[in-house]
């Protein structure tokens, strides 16, 4: 990289473009990694003078940008206040033969320990670089941001970045220093923070792990009951083998229930938490842990009712792909033609269902609406007023929409044939297996004769069906 990408300016933290200041100080680097790599390309994308130090600079001067300088760790330490250690925490020690050097600067830690080494220390890699290396001013920062993320850009990452520190006036530094990168800096306090500060990035999706379990368990509940239900309540009583529909069908009667009682508990809790206020007479005073849990996992909650009305959604449209219901077609159409009835339409039936998919699909596309607000880029864009108004709104409209047709989602594949069907080659199958795969063909006088073997079933408009003999 020649030139900065920035030049003479420096983005602003609400993404716009402000003027750099006229001194913009030096900044080093100690460290030659992939890390290292990616925030020397940022700083000097941002405007900044950068001085890497590396233990073999000839080895890893192409590696970085042209307008960084690769030296020796001695020189790097020179002139810069302001230092990135980014280097393993056991490679500190390596650094105390510049202690003198060091002496007054700013050390900002970007190290990241691995779980097993956090859970072994009782402080963090901050805390020991600066005992370490007393007569220097320690910040914990960046550690948060992924090389990618430094290399590429704010607007493709995460842009917070917790800074810790026990002096203020570096705080302050390294503070202004992210804002000009294009990052949000968040004060997270003293230095006493950074192994907290240190234990995010170890986190895999902390506030996702209780709306989880609960759509888990919600899943598991309403799984078993349509289990008990539909396979194993026909099996018991009448002998009827409908276990082929765990895979499918079960499946997708449960998805609904889940999402719609996921829906509720997202709402649920305003109402109570606006019950209390009226209860106590006041909004000023706490609610209580549980209910205070319960409003903040509201957005994984909604998003996972999303999740598993697109599931739905998904599985409804498979299920006339499945060889159960091919056969269940041919057995109803084999039924039409010996009862001799040429045409079979219920009115009734046929309003219902093309009522209940339209209003399912409608209750889909605001679901969607619901879960694309809730996202914070979006969420950010809308005033308080546009966004109670679509989550008011559009939840209302999801759930008239969605309660009258989802207690007969499920028969949609179950509907009668009405119109020309055409049937795959069932292949030369005798008409005794024909019998004993449909009840309805033994001991019927219209049965095909005994040994005479066809190939499908055809109904050519509502008002002739006949077999196609070989």
């Amino acid at each position: 990289m020649d030139k900065p990408l920035i030049s003479r300016h420096l983005v602003d933290s609400d993404g716009s473009l402000a003027e750099a200041p006229s001194e913009v100080p030096k900044v080093g680097i100690l460290g030659s990694g992939d890390f290292a790599r990616s925030l020397a390309t940022r700083l000097v994308g941002s405007g900044f003078s950068v001085v890497v130090g590396s233990r073999n600079p000839k080895r890893t001067a192409g590696l970085f940008p042209s307008a960084a300088r690769v030296t020796f760790q001695e020189e790097a330490v020179g002139s810069p206040e302001v230092i990135f250690v980014a280097m393993f925490r056991e490679h500190y020690s390596t650094l105390c033969g510049l202690s003198d050097q060091l002496a007054g600067k700013i050390l900002v830690d970007v190290s990241n320990p691995p779980e097993e080494e956090h859970l072994r220390h009782q402080g963090s890699n901050a805390e020991y670089l600066a005992s370490l290396f007393p007569n220097c001013t320690v910040v914990k920062a960046f550690n948060v941001i992924s090389a990618w993320t430094l290399q590429a850009g704010p607007r493709d990452g995460n842009r917070q970045v917790p800074i810790c520190s026990d002096q203020p006036e570096a705080k302050r530094t390294i503070l202004e220093l992210a804002q000009a990168m294009g990052f949000t800096p968040v004060d997270v306090g003293s230095l006493a923070s950074a192994r907290e500060v240190e234990a995010m990035p170890l986190r895999l999706l902390p506030g996702w792990k209780v709306p989880a379990l609960l759509a888990l368990g919600l899943f598991v509940f309403f799984y078993t009951y349509n289990f008990i239900r539909d396979v194993l309540q026909p099996y018991l009583q009448e002998g009827k083998n409908k276990f082929y529909q765990l895979p499918v069908s079960v499946v997708n009667t449960t998805l609904p229930c889940v999402a719609y009682v996921l829906l509720s508990l997202v709402y649920l809790p305003g109402v109570v938490a606006a019950a209390l206020q009226l209860r106590r007479g006041t909004k000023y005073r706490r609610f209580p842990d549980w209910l205070d849990h319960w409003l903040q996992h509201r957005k994984q909650i909604g998003l996972l009712s999303f999740f598993c009305a697109a599931l739905h959604a998904l599985y409804s449209f498979c299920l006339p792909l499945r060889r159960s219901h091919r056969y269940e077609l041919v057995n109803q159409a084999v039924k039409q033609v010996l009862t001799n009835k040429s045409h079979l339409w219920i009115e009734e039936e046929v309003w219902r269902m093309e009522i209940y998919l339209s209003l399912g699909v409608l209750a889909l596309g605001t679901l969607s609406l619901l879960a694309v607000t809730s996202l914070p880029s979006i969420a950010n864009a809308l005033n308080w007023r546009e966004f109670s108004f679509v989550q008011v709104k559009s939840f209302c409209l999801c759930w008239r929409a969605s309660a009258w047709p989802w207690p007969c989602l499920s028969r949609a594949s179950t509907f009668p044939p009405t119109r020309c069907l055409g049937f795959p080659n069932l292949g030369n199958r005798t008409a005794q297996s024909d019998a004993r795969a449909s009840p309805s063909l033994a001991g019927s006088s219209k049965s095909p004769d005994k040994g005479a073997a066809w190939d499908e079933l055809i109904l050519v408009t509502p008002g002739e069906a006949r077999f196609r003999h070989v």
